[in-house]
């Protein structure tokens, strides 16, 4: 479908505006609300921590236009091998140093080599997008493999996505076997929203032994919940221990506050409780669980190590997040 038909279906067309015009407000108040309590923003150790392995990301950018994609590989010391994340962002981010550089600086010195496809240029063609990141996906692993860089483990492979690239995340993953990319063993879907502009795939394709995790927050006025649910019950033969539905709670005490809204996991360059806690936690556990075995209790199951937000600074937990297979 062109972007013209795409555009001439009226209700398309105002989704777009309206999700246009939330996220516009939705920054305003991001940039006027305190982001952090400065007080434990992520854990001492463990998933979300700052426990790294590596000192240094190395920064590449490959091919050009919607194919276009970052690479971010972990350096000093320089691994042989390392397991590989791609991370969709939102519509229009393709600036990622900037908009998400906190949380990609975070998995590289983990030990992950980073895909970022752009998938879209200033005019965005969204019956294309699946597409362009899946043509991305490839190249990357190519280059991946030549000399000079970190190889990618192909047997460990995950997905993250956010907004628009929640949608396209679990998307990539069900047609991943039919396009020739490797199976991811995780994927997590942070606050989805872009249907009907992109349609989303026969998630049933995803294979069952994935990991999921969809993620959402209670202040997201811009995407709300709808794509994330049907991100989950789209996906029935994923069994409920291999998968959670989790939101994510805003909070605020002594003068600081943590806002859980659509542009939440956008760092800008300052990270809170909702990154180290919440969605940096989250996936390094989810990928921990996917690719070693470990950690499975900090992502999935709805204990008190994957609800656990963190204290403030005067020793009060901050709000849990909730769990549930039932959303």
């Amino acid at each position: 479908m062109s972007l013209q038909k795409c555009i001439k279906d009226n209700k398309s067309l105002n989704y777009l505006r309206n999700i246009t015009i939330v996220s516009i407000f939705s920054f305003c108040f991001l940039a006027l609300s305190i982001r952090a309590s400065f007080a434990q923003t992520r854990p001492t150790e463990g998933p979300g921590s700052a426990e790294y392995f590596h000192n240094r990301v190395v920064t590449t950018t490959h091919s050009s236009g919607a194919r276009r994609y970052f690479l971010y590989e972990p350096d000093d010391p320089k691994p042989e091998q390392a397991p590989v994340i791609v991370f969709m962002h939102g519509l229009f981010a393709t600036t990622p140093t900037f908009i998400y550089g906190n949380w990609i600086d975070h998995m590289v010195k983990k030990g992950n080599i980073v895909i970022y496809p752009e998938y879209q240029t200033i005019i965005p063609i969204f019956s294309l997008m699946n597409l362009f990141t899946i043509d991305s996906i490839r190249s990357a692993i190519e280059v991946l493999q030549s000399d000079g860089h970190v190889k990618p483990d192909l047997e460990k492979f995950a997905i993250v996505g956010h907004s628009c690239g929640g949608v396209i995340a679990p998307n990539i993953a069900a047609l991943a076997q039919e396009s020739d990319l490797p199976a991811f063993k995780a994927v997590m879907a942070v606050a989805p929203g872009i249907t009907p502009i992109i349609r989303l795939e026969d998630l049933e394709k995803i294979p069952p032994e994935t990991l999921l995790l969809c993620v959402v927050g209670d202040l997201d006025f811009m995407a709300g919940e709808r794509d994330a649910k049907n991100v989950f019950r789209r996906t029935p033969q994923i069994p409920p221990e291999n998968k959670d539905y989790l939101k994510l709670r805003s909070d605020s005490h002594g003068g600081s506050s943590i806002v859980a809204g659509h542009l939440a996991p956008c760092t800008f360059g300052i990270e809170d409780a909702l990154d180290g806690f919440g969605y940096w936690k989250l996936f390094d556990a989810l990928t921990d669980a996917a690719f070693y075995g470990i950690n499975r209790e900090y992502a999935l199951g709805n204990t008190p190590e994957q609800r656990c937000m963190g204290e403030w600074s005067d020793g009060t937990p901050r709000k849990e997040m909730t769990v549930t297979d039932n959303p």
